[in-house]
């Protein structure tokens, strides 16, 4: 099997277009975070220039309870000084299109491959409550019974990222920052919003091992988010942690297989929460297949790709399952001055 630079470099953008949180809240332990955004290839090499990734991504969760009720307080549907009683559900659907160009550096930066990227996001979020609330003031109890739902269609934060990729033949090594402009849709009066209303910070490492000889591949990312106080709610999410991985095993040079996961966790428990909601440190895995296809076209290679996500594990946070269909184009052409040899090049081939 003979593999060109060109062919591993397009598979591993989309794998490292960006982070970004497309979450139905700020509260109720969702934070920046976007889980399952890093995947296969994360760390290999790119090709130097301007790079473009659309991703469509489908998200269907769900929570009870305290989660639930969190949106309640947050909306002001009810007084949470008072003792009460929650058998409350939300749920939340989210159709969205996160767009992120990005560019490669030729040069070297401290002897690695320098990226820089912007994503933004627009679409459609969709979040409903329902229930019974049963809250008591001394010998006086009230019940409140129905349901509320909120659509936001419109644009998101947006969330610029940096990136240094070190290559040593099959071994594929990056670190990463990134964070939240919150200049989107964002009202702590609605149930869906597509901004978080808040500013993060996020860094972290990630690794490769591609052995293009037998098409093998394994990545990781990990990585820790800083949240900032929501100033509209006086909210400010935990520290949390969260690890993303993809495997995958190429069948030609240009068609793979495999599977992709995460887990998130968090370090610290949120503050500014309702004292009747209790402590909310969220933590959630997923896992689920991914196939990725390459299709060249002279100067230019597209990518696409497709991976679904099973949640599982879920606590304090809402969960369900997610669907990425992602669309990418970057540069084919020569390997770069500083990387022209290297043992990955020299086993692979070139076209």
């Amino acid at each position: 099997m003979r593999w060109s630079r060109a062919t591993i470099v397009v598979a591993g953008f989309v794998a490292i277009v960006a982070t970004a949180n497309t979450s139905q809240a700020d509260e109720g332990g969702v934070s920046f975070w976007l889980p399952g955004i890093y995947g296969s290839l994360a760390a290999a090499p790119q090709q130097p220039g301007w790079s473009f990734a659309a991703i469509n991504y489908f998200d269907s969760v769900s929570a009870s309870g305290s989660i639930a009720a969190a949106r309640e307080v947050t909306v002001g549907r009810f007084n949470p000084a008072v003792n009460v009683n929650l058998n409350v559900n939300v749920n939340a659907n989210l159709d969205l299109e996160l767009l992120n160009p990005s560019y490669v550096f030729t040069t070297p930066v401290f002897g690695g491959q320098l990226a820089v990227g912007l994503m933004g996001i627009v679409g459609r979020n969709t979040t409903g409550l329902n229930g019974t609330i049963t809250a008591g003031v001394g010998p006086f109890t009230v019940t409140r019974a129905g349901s509320i739902s909120d659509t936001t269609i419109s644009f998101g934060d947006l969330y610029p990222q940096m990136s240094l990729r070190w290559n040593s033949g099959v071994n594929n090594f990056m670190i990463y920052g990134t964070g939240d402009i919150p200049v989107g849709e964002y009202s702590s009066a609605q149930l869906a919003n597509l901004g978080i209303g808040h500013g993060a910070a996020d860094g972290g490492i990630g690794y490769t091992y591609f052995d293009p000889t037998k098409g093998h591949e394994l990545s990781f990312v990990t990585g820790l988010t800083y949240n900032l106080t929501n100033p509209s709610t006086n909210y400010q999410n935990g520290i949390d942690w969260h690890l993303d991985w993809g495997a995958s095993q190429f069948l030609s040079k240009q068609f793979f297989v495999g599977a992709v996961g995460y887990f998130y966790e968090q370090l610290t428990a949120d503050s500014g929460s309702a004292p009747i909601l209790g402590p909310i440190e969220s933590r959630v895995g997923g896992v689920g297949p991914q196939l990725g296809f390459i299709f060249p076209m002279g100067p230019t290679q597209m990518f696409l790709g497709l991976k679904a996500y099973s949640e599982f594990d879920g606590h304090d946070r809402p969960s369900g399952y997610s669907g990425w269909v992602t669309v990418a184009f970057s540069p084919s052409g020569a390997p770069p001055p500083q990387t022209q040899s290297p043992p990955i090049v020299t086993k692979a081939g070139t076209q």
